[in-house]
């Protein structure tokens, strides 16, 4: 079923646009085939070693997978935009004439859109500046900054280099402190061993902090927290640490995955993760998914910082993200007086690899005190 529903873009544009199009039959035939193939990437992806989630194929055909089917995804969309306004054209009765040669140019359009789309997805990303401002952030904390990464989903697609490159852009930056929410590879250990190597250059004064995601349980989580250990990146699973300048505190808190218990792992715990935290500091909660903001959000955080939707990859298809995950997508939102930032990824997940108007980031977060 899974499969079946990534194919019918593919069949539409092979019912609107491949069909309708003066060309012999077996280029018609030949086209279709395509189509279906470019839907069918996480298919092909079960047949590697890696397996749905980690596709073990070498990185251009990874690039030219994403690329065909963000080029069928978005030639349906074209296409139904077309037919929609075909459509209304004739309740309404109006002479509407198509622009000879509409689907070549909706062909096109789409291929060059894609093409944007992929190298959006897949580039180191851009600094993204957040300033959060807290009315009881201590002075001695007035423009502190932390680095979010999220979503760094290390793969073939986002390989050594590519993690080389981000580190580096990272550690350009001179943060206080360096928090990973969540989904920071897919594959197992064996497969990925030298992608997150280039991991062990983050630092900061404070420390690297991390909490899963939910992919990590989807390749022995446990292994791979000791592994990221292992490199600095310290678990922060249902606990917390207290950042001290002088007498001031500062709460940094994180859960693991929602999905863990589904796992048999240890699930989020937000009453365990504050036990015996200062009263009076801020806190700042690591929780890789936004939808139990609220929730976090009445037991006293001040801050929470997520990751897991990718921005809703395409704006305008957004909206799809927003159930799930409590309503919350990307950037910042206020819930019932606590400040939850919705990261748009670092990387993405390698089966759905293209970004419009949805960019990837490393985000600096500045904390300011209330004036």
């Amino acid at each position: 079923m899974f499969h079946l529903i990534f194919s019918v873009p593919s069949w539409y544009v092979i019912a609107r646009v491949i069909v309708p199009l003066s060309m012999p039959l077996a280029v018609k035939v030949l086209l279709s085939m395509l189509a279906l193939l470019a839907s069918q990437y996480l298919l092909v992806s079960r047949f590697t070693s890696g397996g749905l989630f980690s596709a073990e194929m070498p990185r251009i055909i990874i690039i030219l997978f994403n690329w065909a089917f963000s080029t069928v995804l978005l030639l349906a969309l074209t296409q139904i935009a077309i037919d929609i306004i075909a459509l209304l054209a004739l309740l309404l009765r109006h002479p509407l004439e198509l622009v000879p040669g509409v689907r070549y140019l909706a062909v096109l359009f789409a291929m060059v859109l894609a093409a944007v789309g992929v190298h959006q997805a897949i580039r180191v990303p851009p600094v993204k500046e957040v300033t959060l401002v807290l009315p009881d952030l201590p002075a001695a904390f007035d423009g502190y900054q932390l680095l979010q990464l999220t979503d760094l989903h290390i793969t073939r697609l986002f390989n050594a280099d590519w993690s080389a490159a981000t580190v580096k852009k990272a550690m350009s930056l001179g943060v206080d402190l360096i928090v990973v929410t969540g989904d920071v590879i897919d594959g197992s250990l064996e497969h990925r061993r030298n992608d997150v190597a280039p991991l062990r250059g983050l630092y900061a004064p404070d420390g690297v902090w991390a909490i899963t995601g939910n992919h990590e349980y989807f390749f022995h989580q446990a292994i791979w927290t000791e592994h990221l250990a292992s490199l600095g990146l310290q678990p922060l699973l249902n606990s917390h640490r207290v950042i001290q300048r002088g007498e001031a505190k500062l709460v940094i808190a994180g859960l693991p995955d929602a999905s863990a218990p589904a796992r048999h792992a240890p699930g989020p715990d937000l009453a365990k993760a504050l036990e015996n935290a200062p009263a009076d500091a801020p806190v700042i909660l690591l929780d890789h998914q936004p939808r139990n903001a609220r929730h976090n959000a009445a037991l006293g955080v001040d801050v929470q910082l997520s990751g897991h939707t990718h921005g809703g990859l395409i704006v305008g298809l957004d909206r799809l993200f927003a159930k799930p995950n409590g309503g919350f997508v990307s950037g910042l939102y206020q819930v019932d007086g606590m400040q939850l930032y919705v990261n748009n990824g670092t990387a993405l997940w390698p089966g759905m690899a293209v970004r419009l108007g949805r960019p990837s980031e490393l985000t600096r977060i500045t904390l300011r005190r209330q004036p």
